[in-house]
């Protein structure tokens, strides 16, 4: 598994959990879960980049056989 991909596990569980406080009335927790979002969708665009770059390489590598 990539670092990115962790690191998105990472975010997704610390999100998860400070959404859970918000829900009992944690007003503080509501601004770490949105900071947690904001982290994903960084991640996810690295993730994005990642795989279109692996997709190119192999297609690179296959036209090159």
């Amino acid at each position: 598994m990539s670092e990115t991909v962790e690191q998105i596990i990472a975010a997704f569980e610390t999100w998860k959990q400070e959404d859970e406080k918000f829900g009992k009335g944690n007003n503080s927790a509501g601004t770490r879960s949105r900071k947690a979002l904001q982290d994903i969708a960084k991640l996810a665009k690295v993730r994005r980049a990642e795989i279109s770059e692996e997709k190119t390489a192999r297609k690179e590598a296959k036209a090159a056989s």
